[in-house]
């Protein structure tokens, strides 16, 4: 009797926060039905340009007209926006969001696997629409995600992703769109904790260099064997590795320092693959040979501290513009999910900080869906792309202002509701009682 005691006090302890989790999760929105005129807007295209006062028709889901609607309609849904802004819905990249619920939960975590080669370890497989951290991000805006796992070494497969879905199926934009390389770090400050010296670690790093390269290495004479029929046993690993070496995927690479980007530069050229950067923090050291090569850029928040203790203060907010300057295109990203509706804000300081307004606004957009390759549907507000977009009182860039007050994916309306909402008016309306 006491061990089934014990069995059912388990079970609930599993099964009550899924089921709370659950409830705090809004319902995703219905299929639009009806044309949706949204008018007198200003529309931030996500492209460089702004139209004001201006209108715009969804229908089915595409943007079907935008500047001055004239088609006219028994039936539509018509808002007017006297006074708000129309923007893209953001896209936030290299996200392990739905892959961690509570970092302290072992069992909440799935966004990373043991070892250096986990390149057909796949991040949709585990991606779960009922995060509840998903309904924080959304109001501020984000409403498409690449969903990429973490790690060391080859970690797996990203795929990108709508924020308002039923399940994985149903999220899919694009399955599978990249391949992920965490570069071993290459400046060597020891930590008490691990107990080992600057040689020690500066070896173990070199390791780690070799088996990537000699994983290349493999992988390339893997691909010519199976092209000639000649693979007797598959390799899932090497599988999933064979596309980036035939350039039908792109390989990103997180690499912060300098001499972690020239290193993935050099790895770049070597296998003729295309790449791009992930994390960047000194990439504005290197943009000559990033620009010749044509090698994006997912910048990592720019809210920290310098790196070098003789940068300028304000070294991580002038970035952007000085990726801007040399050509090199680049978006923004935040290194941790839980604090990704804070992604506008970080173009908002790149534009106090010398990038264009409306070319801070492409850097969480269209810059965003160029590297993901999704550009063709996502990321502007043009004819013949998906209804994906964001209405919002105030400035979108600016946290004392931007309140995003109506979202749409696909012409479907999102719910803007989370946890910390509804415990926010619970709370309010109980001290405003006193």
């Amino acid at each position: 009797m006491n061990r089934n005691i014990l069995y059912i006090c388990l079970l609930a302890c599993f099964l009550l926060p899924a089921y709370m989790q659950a409830q705090s999760v809004p319902t995703p929105g219905a299929k639009q039905t009806l044309p949706i005129i949204l008018t007198n807007a200003t529309i931030h295209q996500g492209n460089g340009k702004v139209i004001e006062r201006g209108d715009l028709l969804i229908e089915n889901g595409i943007i079907t007209e935008i500047g001055r609607v004239s088609k006219t309609f028994k039936q539509a849904e018509s808002i007017d926006l006297k006074g708000k802004h129309v923007y893209p819905g953001l896209i936030t990249v290299n996200s392990f969001l739905g892959l961690e619920e509570i970092n302290a939960v072992r069992a909440t975590r799935d966004k990373a696997e043991v070892g250096l080669l986990n390149a057909n370890a796949r991040s949709i497989i585990s991606y779960n629409t009922d995060s509840r951290v998903t309904p924080t991000i959304r109001t501020n805006g984000i409403l498409i995600a690449q969903i990429a796992p973490q790690g060391a070494g080859f970690t797996g497969s990203s795929s990108i992703v709508q924020l308002d879905a039923w399940n994985w199926e149903d999220a899919l934009i694009k399955v599978d769109d990249a391949v992920y390389l965490s570069w071993p770090r290459m400046v060597y400050k020891p930590a008490p904790w691990l107990q080992k010296s600057v040689e020690e670690l500066k070896k173990d790093a070199l390791k780690n260099v070799d088996k990537i390269y000699e994983t290349m290495d493999a992988v390339k004479a893997y691909s010519q064997a199976k092209d000639n029929g000649k693979v007797a046993k598959h390799n899932l690993a090497f599988d999933a590795l064979v596309p980036v070496i035939k350039k039908e995927k792109k390989l990103f690479i997180r690499a912060n320092s300098e001499q972690q980007i020239l290193a993935a530069i050099e790895f770049k050229i070597r296998y003729d693959i295309d790449i791009v950067i992930v994390g960047g923090r000194e990439s504005y050291l290197q943009t000559v040979l990033l620009r010749q090569y044509d090698i994006p850029v997912v910048l990592y928040k720019v809210h920290q501290l310098p790196v070098q203790e003789d940068d300028d203060i304000d070294q991580p907010f002038r970035i952007p513009s000085i990726l801007q300057e040399a050509g090199i295109t680049f978006c923004f990203a935040m290194d941790d999910m839980w604090n990704e509706r804070n992604l506008p804000f970080q173009a908002g300081t790149a534009a106090a900080y010398g990038l264009p307004k409306e070319d801070a606004v492409k850097s969480i957009t269209l810059n965003a869906a160029k590297i993901l390759g999704i550009d063709d549907k996502l990321g502007s507000l043009e004819v013949g792309k998906q209804g994906t977009l964001i209405v919002t009182e105030g400035d979108l860039l600016d946290m004392r202002t931007s309140n995003v007050v109506h979202a749409f994916i696909e012409g479907r309306k999102v719910a803007l509701r989370s946890r910390q909402i509804d415990l926010y008016e619970k709370f309010k309306q109980k001290y405003a009682d006193q």
